[in-house]
């Protein structure tokens, strides 16, 4: 495929934990580098063990986490990537704030999934650390999640098997201007 079937990029993917962010964001990638796309992979867990370590999970360092990874993403579309950013974002005021200082490079993919389905999941055992009392302030359970009201696109990640969801968004990217 050519390149410019895949025009660069912030892909940014929001929902709860367990909801598929990380698991699509990497097959996506992964189907991107094979049709010989440049392409960038910021993960919410990767860059909190480096890049933003120093914050914690009130709301503020969770706005601090974003906006660091936003500017990454930014820099990186502009360097004409397609960037995947799989963050869980639970404010709508961050994915506001997000979409205004990228302008058209954002590209918003809410991962929609029933917190039973995620608790299901939960391939870090952290729904489970946080029903036992071991982390507080979890998002989905007593932190909150704002769904978002307007995504660019909606992928229902319970109802339908990973190559599913990775074709459909796949053909988003495509179709992205």
């Amino acid at each position: 495929m050519h390149l410019n079937r895949f025009p660069a990029g912030v892909y940014w993917f929001t929902g709860l934990s367990g909801s598929g962010k990380t698991t699509l964001s990497l097959a996506v990638a992964e189907r991107l580098a094979a049709a010989g796309r440049n392409c960038l992979v910021l993960d919410g867990d990767a860059l909190r063990a480096g890049l933003c370590a120093d914050l914690g999970f009130c709301a503020e360092d969770r706005r601090e986490n974003i906006r660091r990874a936003g500017e990454m993403a930014r820099l990186a579309a502009l360097q004409n990537h397609v960037c995947l950013c799989a963050f869980i974002t639970p404010y709508q005021d961050m994915r506001a704030q997000l979409r205004e200082r990228l302008g058209g490079l954002y590209h918003e993919i809410y991962l929609r999934c029933p917190i039973a389905a995620c608790m299901e999941r939960d391939p870090k055992q952290n729904y489970r650390k946080a029903r036992q009392g071991d982390i507080q302030g979890y998002t989905g359970l007593d932190a909150p999640y704002e769904p978002p009201t307007d995504p660019d696109l909606c992928i229902e990640t319970a109802r339908h098997p990973v190559d599913t969801c990775v074709q459909t968004i796949m053909e988003f990217i495509m179709n992205s201007k």
